[in-house]
């Protein structure tokens, strides 16, 4: 179908609609408890701080997405407009789960393949990694268990931090909802290592198999199953902490959670990927450039600095 046929209304109302819940959410969840009348939902504090939020969120996922298409459009790919995925901030802490393209061709070169994949996770993280800087400077550092939860903690974040603050004393952290832009930074992290990950068609996926080809294959449900005992593992590590300090029940199931993120991530891969497969179309061009390599390798380097083993949990 030619782009003059194609109508982006859908795409224009999950963009908005993706706004507006990105928004609340910065509404709902940045910035410190409401403790008193003066902060409210419709305080000049709360909605600077949706706008903030909304704002260098969207930012990320603009320039992920414009990645994808535009690599997508330069190497004749058919390819569709974004399609942003709003969520109610009563469910989610961000208010999105991202965004899809949708591509109606099969990817043909192993070079068009690596660009494509791996321009949006690039230019993604080039957006987050400045805000992430710029914001963790308005986070205050504060007693760890007041904080009352731990965000996922990758190598980068914790460079990051490192950066701005110095070593933080022990006992002590940062409170980065506190800062809406810090927090996109942090989500732009997480979203990338999940699109990272070498699994079916998958960012990760894309530029795995553009790098080896048919390795891909047992690579992506190798990766697949790891997701489900890693969760476990996880899960059991902090139960056994929990029990071992001699927590209540409540409290060794809440620190149990956070784990099974992993397991509840496996579950939705294969519903998504159960029909087509966790494998790639192969490519009729079975040469990778030496760029394509390099860029390859950059972006296996950056799932691992962005790798993080929860998402976030409580401090108990």
């Amino acid at each position: 179908m030619s782009d003059k046929k194609r109508k982006p209304l859908i795409n224009l109302l999950l963009f908005c609609a993706t706004v507006v819940t990105v928004y609340f959410a910065g509404v709902l969840h940045m910035g410190p408890p409401m403790a008193s009348s003066d902060d409210h939902l419709f305080s000049a504090a709360r909605i600077f701080a949706g706008i903030e939020f909304a704002a260098s969120l969207m930012a990320i996922l603009v320039a992920h997405e414009a990645g994808h298409y535009i690599m997508a459009r330069l190497n004749r790919v058919d390819a569709s407009l974004p399609y942003f995925i709003p969520v109610p901030p009563v469910v989610s802490l961000f208010g999105t789960m991202g965004a899809v393209i949708v591509m109606r061709g099969r990817i043909r070169s192993r070079n068009a393949l690596m660009q494509v994949g791996a321009a949006g996770p690039l230019a993604g993280m080039a957006v987050a990694i400045p805000l992430l800087f710029i914001g963790l400077g308005r986070c205050p550092v504060i007693d760890a268990a007041e904080a009352g939860y731990m965000e996922g903690q990758s190598l980068l974040y914790l460079f990051a931090k490192y950066v701005v603050f110095g070593p933080l004393p022990a006992g002590k952290d940062i409170l980065i909802n506190a800062s809406p832009m810090a927090f996109a930074g942090w989500f732009g992290m997480l979203i990338t290592m999940l699109n990272m990950l070498p699994i079916g068609q998958l960012d990760g996926g894309h530029i795995f198999y553009a790098l080896f080809g048919d390795l891909h294959a047992k690579v992506s449900i190798l990766f697949h199953r790891l997701l489900f005992v890693f969760g476990v593992s996880v899960a059991g590590w902090y139960g056994y902490d929990a029990f071992s300090r001699g927590l209540s029940s409540e409290e060794i199931i809440a620190a149990v959670i956070p784990g099974f993120s992993w397991v509840f991530l496996g579950g939705i891969m294969f519903l998504v990927f159960r029909k087509r497969g966790f494998f790639h179309p192969p490519t009729d061009d079975q040469h990778l450039s030496r760029s394509g390599k390099v860029m390859g390798i950059i972006c296996l380097g950056l799932f691992v600095i962005t790798f993080m083993p929860t998402v976030m949990r409580p401090i108990l």
